[in-house]
């Protein structure tokens, strides 16, 4: 008998839902495809499907997802798991919702209808929040999500305010949450377990953060006591031409400034995009005013190679805010 291609053991019609779905599908959609469980079960002997929990199958073991497809299928994971009615919340509602700034790995939960409760199985957790958070469920595709800012307030206490501040500056920046709802958000916080971790972090919420690493790296100067003067500092040439914009600035002796670009893999390291920034930072650079730092994600951290360079380049160099040029 010959030997059945690998890709021939799974309908198609489930490979086009798994795709929809952070490549996961339950149990009663296979049935409902015909994969029963007994041919389930000799799938995932066979490794040719992978079972991340009771009742939710890869039919593509294997395969590479990325960091944002790879919190996006733990809440699938979770909705998968518990059925129908289950509600993502939390950070895996900010997932499905597109939301930057989360964790790179996310635990998937979800709440029940009507308030159930039930005990976690393989991993998910099952979120009973009762009255402090009322369950605002929204359609999102085929998945049921918490709405936006009920997301954000089952979230945020428990992200620690590095990420917490990301999320905030991502939604904001992105004009989802309007600064009534950011005060909704922060009022609705308030006595959740976690909230005094994140105390500080509103303060510091801002639209002009283009990037989940900026935040990043914005908390961790905040807290080592080297807060920035400006975020996305504009420099023009003495006509007026804009030469280039940095992320974070600081004023430093003789009227010039320090400035510090947090280069991200996906925008900075292509070949063109390469080739612009080198021809930007020499623009920059060739102004005489400035002086200009250049960090990756791995240089973050309150003991990372960042803030150790910061430090000493601002020893004795920084000036009291005045107008910018």
């Amino acid at each position: 008998m010959p030997l059945v291609p690998r890709r021939a053991v799974v309908p198609s019609s489930l490979l086009v839902l798994a795709s929809r779905q952070g490549g996961l599908i339950s149990s009663t959609q296979a049935d409902a495809a015909g994969v029963g469980s007994t041919r389930r079960t000799r799938l995932v002997r066979d490794g040719m499907w992978g079972r991340p929990t009771h009742g939710v199958y890869d039919p593509t073991p294997g395969v590479r997802y990325g960091v944002d497809e790879r919190r996006r299928r733990a809440a699938w994971t979770g909705l998968l798991a518990y059925g129908p009615g289950a509600v993502a919340v939390g950070s895996c509602a900010l997932a499905l919702l597109g939301v930057a700034g989360l964790p790179a790995t996310l635990v998937p939960e979800v709440a029940l209808p009507a308030g159930r409760h039930h005990r976690p199985r393989d991993g998910v957790r099952v979120r009973c929040f009762g009255e402090t958070v009322p369950l605002e469920a929204v359609r999102h595709g085929a998945a049921l999500v918490a709405g936006l800012t009920t997301a954000l307030v089952q979230a945020v206490p428990e992200l620690g305010p590095r990420h917490a501040l990301a999320v905030l500056d991502d939604v904001t920046r992105r004009g989802l949450l309007s600064a009534e709802g950011a005060l909704e958000v922060r009022r609705r916080v308030v006595g959740r377990r976690g909230a005094a971790g994140v105390r500080d972090v509103w303060a510091l919420v801002d639209a002009r953060a283009e990037s989940p690493l900026e935040s990043f790296a914005r908390w961790d100067c905040t807290v080592a006591g080297l807060a920035p003067d400006e975020l996305q500092v504009e420099v023009r040439s003495t006509s007026g031409r804009l030469l280039g914009r940095a992320d974070l600035g600081w004023r430093i002796d003789d009227g010039r400034w320090l400035l510090v670009e947090i280069d991200g893999r996906d925008v900075h390291e292509s070949p063109a995009a390469l080739l612009h920034d080198r021809h930007r930072q020499n623009a920059l650079l060739g102004t005489g005013r400035v002086d200009v730092l250049r960090f990756a994600a791995s240089d973050l951290g309150p003991s990372g190679v960042m803030l150790r360079t910061l430090r000493a380049h601002l020893a004795g160099r920084r000036r009291a805010p005045t107008p910018s040029w």
